[in-house]
């Protein structure tokens, strides 16, 4: 019988029952912050993130957006690997830039945690996987700009809300994943990434020239796409992508 593995997180105490695999790594998924309508904050993410991570070996663990020091240096101390979701826009004030009117910022709450943890575990060189506004977020804390909103700067020839392809640098650490260079995709996004932050390279971009990936240059496993791989119906492309940052993690450990 295939024994079920629950991993639960209580303040900063980790508890495992009934694991599995003791080697499988432990994998930190962001949040999106939220306050509803009755005034009460909520952390949650979609489910198709930890399912990802799941079903390709590892083990899920949420991660409140807790602007404390300690809270996040214990998470890139324990943590094996990382996963950036998607979310809201980043203040324009970061990368020095007044809004577009377009512009949705994220929760100050989730933008002062996140900013940190990705600086610390950028750091620490640890398996990292930036999706959407995780691949934004990452090249901003990394000395990069973004464009702020796609339709009016650069156009509307391709839906970025929508299935499109992307085309994939040979010989890349994505076309490695693939095995391939060019991939359909889902994406949802009105914002992609301008200047190019520290220790990152672009990998893959659509036919309206905007940039759809980044990787790590300056060590460690870390792959940034535009697109939501999670969401795909194609279960191969998103196995190969969560997968990928499973052996990583494992490795690692």
């Amino acid at each position: 019988m295939k024994k079920i593995c629950v991993t639960l997180w209580l303040g900063l105490l980790l508890i495992s029952l009934g694991c599995q695999s003791p080697s499988a790594p432990l994998i930190g998924i962001t949040s999106v912050y939220k306050i509803d309508d009755k005034g009460t904050a909520r952390t949650q993410i979609h489910f198709n993130y930890a399912r990802a991570v799941a079903e390709n070996g590892g083990i899920p663990v949420v991660l409140p957006t807790l602007d404390d020091e300690q809270i996040i240096q214990r998470y890139v101390k324990q943590l094996d690997g990382l996963v950036l979701v998607g979310g809201d826009d980043i203040p324009p004030a970061a990368y020095g830039e007044e809004p577009h009117e377009t512009v949705k910022v994220l929760p100050s709450q989730r933008y002062e945690f996140e900013r940190k943890l990705i600086a610390k575990w950028l750091a620490n060189k640890k398996p990292l996987l930036g999706v959407c506004l995780g691949m934004q977020f990452t090249n901003v804390v990394s000395g990069g700009s973004l464009i702020q909103d796609i339709p009016s700067e650069v156009g509307t020839k391709i839906n970025h809300r929508a299935y499109h392809d992307v085309q994939i640098e040979p010989g890349s650490l994505l076309s490695q994943i693939l095995g391939a260079h060019e991939a359909r995709v889902l994406s949802s996004h009105h914002q992609a990434v301008r200047r190019i932050g520290q220790g990152l390279k672009v990998i893959a971009h659509s036919e309206d020239g905007v940039n759809e990936a980044l990787e790590r240059t300056d060590g460690g496993f870390g792959l940034f796409v535009q697109w939501h791989p999670e969401a795909m119906d194609d279960k191969q492309h998103r196995d190969a992508i969560y997968g990928a940052l499973i052996r990583a993690s494992v490795k690692a450990k």
